[in-house]
């Protein structure tokens, strides 16, 4: 048992989503300052800003300031003594929820502002000389723990994998083969699927896109449901362009007693856990799995003491469909469970406001607890190419156990250790497709389909599919992957290509 006098809990939320009809938007940094005045005014504490300790703040991507933290600091008038910036990445809000826990044990009395924002509807598709106006001047970060990342290495990234709907719709075609579907029985399974997330976010105060999709019309391609990458629509994939803020304060549990928190605004971490995946794709044991997810569920659930039955409701990042499968997957829950995936929406249709979004689904599942005490609601942040996940239970009781360093840290090695040998750059022979997809145009015209495949000497290799679009297009009404197809290495283009007779 640990001492519960240091039990990390939630007294304070906000969120809040910005109309497209109002005419001076907020850029994320006001965003985030209405949010976390009304955190802190959630709590019922006065003057509480004078205890927080730290500001931790998500990576914004719609607008850049040189100091986020800092000014936030000081529009709310508090004093921190320190302010973390990260980097961007949709597993960094249960992270940081999972990083102030952390602290927390180590100095009960910590009080933590954690915060986020995005106007990337505003900053994409506003009037610019209107932002000028309204907003601050677009300044460079002086300061950001760790880099910037693209999730990908420079082999990678030669065959565009750096593009999100490019890399999940490649994951979504390799699961699709290891499941032994047919592509419409698969095509009609990812639309029962975000249909469900369709219908929670039209009853949802918050959601960005309140219209109600049918599996019909998510996986149905037309003139407002363009195709992506193969399989995705654009129903299929995160809408980035949103303005959506949310912010929450967590302390300890003596210190909430102290504060004279009241009991029904309280929530737990129960459980939480971090993990990585081994970054490069190509060097995955499998496109399809995710042992960080598999390990991670299991951690979590091991702190709160609790199996994967009691939990009530999931929310799982939804960025594509594929992410939501392979996790689902591995949970253990079967396609026919009844529970919810999502409790906002999900990122197609409540909003993805970037590295933000996980951050809404925690403060929507403490709103759901406390209408409810009896819940328990788990949510999975997903970050990178399905690269980093990060678990956070939620509910009315502490923490049973304690977190293991030792034991995360062996897991996670254990994860790592499986890497493949680094892929051929310069392949020449055939290739036995594992995964593919392809991108297409505004215009609806195919571009250069994508593949990843494995040579006849087990090494991991990618390649372009090259061939005039409506030949390439073919390719969609028809099972690619297990397909074994010659491969060379064009000297001109310095890409790999596949000798294609369809």
């Amino acid at each position: 048992m640990i001492n519960s006098n240091n039990n990390p809990v939630i007294i304070g939320i906000a969120q809040h989503t910005q109309p497209k009809t109002v005419s001076k938007p907020l850029d994320p940094l006001r965003l985030m300052q209405k949010t976390s005045k009304l955190a802190l005014r959630d709590t019922e504490v006065k003057e509480i800003e004078n205890y927080i300790k730290s500001i931790y703040m998500v990576n914004i991507r719609s607008w850049s300031y040189e100091d986020a933290p800092g000014t936030l600091a000081e529009q709310l008038k508090i004093l921190p003594k320190s302010k973390i910036y990260l980097p961007d990445g949709g597993n960094t809000p249960q992270m940081l929820v999972n990083r102030a826990a952390k602290a927390i044990f180590h100095d009960q009395n910590n009080l933590i502002l954690i915060t986020g924002a995005e106007s990337g509807y505003s900053a994409y598709r506003r009037d610019k000389e209107l932002l000028k106006k309204y907003w601050p001047e677009k300044k460079e970060p002086k300061y950001m723990e760790g880099k910037l990342w693209n999730g990908i290495n420079n082999f990678e990234n030669a065959y565009r994998l750096s593009n999100p709907p490019y890399t999940y719709a490649l994951f979504e075609t390799a699961l699709r083969a290891s499941l032994n579907r047919s592509i419409d029985n698969h095509l009609k399974k990812i639309g029962e699927l975000f249909g469900k997330f369709s219908e929670i976010a039209a009853k949802n105060p918050y959601a960005w896109n309140k219209d109600l999709f049918q599996a019909d019309d998510i996986i149905k391609v037309s003139e407002k449901n363009r195709l992506i990458s193969y399989p995705y629509s654009k129903l299929m994939c995160s809408n980035l362009f949103v303005d959506q803020s949310a912010s929450l304060i967590i302390t300890s549990e003596a210190f909430a007693s102290k504060l004279k928190v009241p009991k029904n605004k309280w929530v737990y971490l129960m459980g939480s856990a971090d993990f990585e995946n081994i970054f490069a794709i190509s060097q995955r044991p499998k496109l399809y799995d995710s042992p960080a997810a598999r390990e991670g569920a299991k951690f979590a659930l091991n702190q709160a003491g609790l199996n994967i039955n009691q939990i009530d409701a999931f929310d799982i990042y939804s960025c594509f469909p594929s992410i939501v499968q392979i996790i689902r997957n591995e949970l253990g829950i079967k396609e026919e469970d009844s529970r919810d995936l999502t409790i906002t929406g999900g990122l197609p249709y409540f909003g993805g406001p970037w590295s933000n979004y996980s951050l809404h689904a925690i403060i929507t599942a403490v709103e759901k607890i406390r209408n409810n005490p009896s819940l328990k609601i788990m949510v999975i942040a997903n970050g990178g190419y399905n690269t980093k996940q990060s678990f956070g239970i939620y509910g009315k009781n502490h923490q049973i156990k304690p977190r293991s360093k030792i034991e995360e840290e062996k897991i996670q090695k254990s994860i790592l250790e499986k890497s493949l040998p680094p892929p051929v750059e310069q392949a020449k022979g055939y290739i036995t497709v594992k995964g593919y997809t392809i991108p297409y145009e505004r215009t609806g015209t195919a571009i250069k389909g994508i593949i990843i495949g494995e040579l006849d000497d087990h090494r991991r290799t990618l390649a372009y599919v090259d061939i005039e679009p409506n030949i390439l297009h073919l390719l969609i009404n028809q099972e690619f992957v297990g397909k074994k197809v010659e491969v060379y290495y064009d000297y001109k283009t310095k890409h790999n290509r596949l000798l294609l007779n369809l």
